[in-house]
């Protein structure tokens, strides 16, 4: 039984799941925002707000741990230098999701996942709800 699971298994193998979660935090570090999948965007959301508070640690082996997660330079040098400043004084909630659609081929639903903050996301799309 699945008692107290969050994870989402999205019809993949845990090694495929592993890799498909720090590419797409990888991604979001990278660019800003992207869309994909709500489920996959629900479990992105959760991996990029872990990898933000262990950068926010700024050690070494902080660096490390998020190297060998990301398995990108080009990311973890970002993230470190340009997502981590910032949050500085935020103590949750780093990223956003929007649901913009339905997609056409399957009708699965499409999320907008984005950093939240200054300089870091832009503005809400305009068929997103408005608060």
């Amino acid at each position: 039984m699945r008692h107290k699971r969050v994870a989402k298994k999205l019809g993949r193998t845990k090694a495929h799941r592993e890799q498909l979660v720090g590419g797409l935090v990888a991604h979001l570090i990278v660019q800003g925002r992207i869309e994909t999948t709500l489920p996959k965007a629900r479990q992105t959301r959760r991996a990029a707000e872990k990898m933000v508070t262990l950068a926010r640690k700024g050690t070494l082996a902080s660096r490390r741990l998020a190297a060998a997660r990301l398995r990108s330079p080009e990311a973890v040098q970002r993230l470190f230098d340009d997502v981590v400043p910032a949050m500085e004084g935020r103590p949750g909630g780093y990223t956003r999701i929007i649901k913009t659609r339905t997609r056409r081929g399957d009708a699965a639903a499409m999320a907008l996942i984005e950093w939240v903050g200054k300089g870091t996301a832009s503005e809400a799309p305009e068929g997103a709800a408005k608060a």
